[in-house]
């Protein structure tokens, strides 16, 4: 069996960091997304490659909870101490969720690319057999040429 090269520790609590920010995990510099949940295939200031991330459905499960702790604890106080209307609760409440939900995913999302990257998960690291040697629009662009 041959030995794989090690890879270079990355400190995991500033890329989390960095990555919540919506920053580049290795630079802290670079915008993470291109648009509002478009990860760039590269960092625009270091050029660290972003493409490998697969965030897929964790980012929306981790804000219906972070939502779901904030949001309810608060209507249950509003509830026990004023009793509002149910209407009362329907304007409050609904557009407190959704706020929140759409304000949290970019952050949250960037928060788990940024652990993905500091502990080498998927393509992030060189050695792994999952990696995409080329971004995936890269592919759709050498796929179109083909046909």
């Amino acid at each position: 069996m041959q030995n794989q090269p090690t890879q270079p520790n990355r400190p995991i609590g500033p890329a989390i960091v960095n990555g919540f920010r919506m920053r580049c995990p290795a630079c802290g510099k670079g915008a993470m997304f291109g648009s509002y949940l478009k990860v760039n295939d590269h960092c625009p200031a270091c050029g660290e490659e972003l493409w490998h991330h697969r965030a897929d459905d964790a980012p929306p499960y981790m804000v219906i909870t972070i939502v779901g702790h904030i949001v309810v604890p608060l209507l249950l106080a509003v509830e026990m101490a004023l009793h509002p209307a149910i209407w009362i609760h329907l304007v409050v409440w609904l557009p407190l969720t959704l706020i929140l939900s759409l304000v949290l995913l970019p952050p949250v999302k960037g928060a788990l690319i940024g652990f993905q990257w500091a502990v080498h998960m998927h393509g992030f690291d060189p050695n792994d057999s999952e990696r995409d040697p080329h971004p995936p629009s890269h592919d759709a662009a050498l796929a179109g040429k083909r046909s």
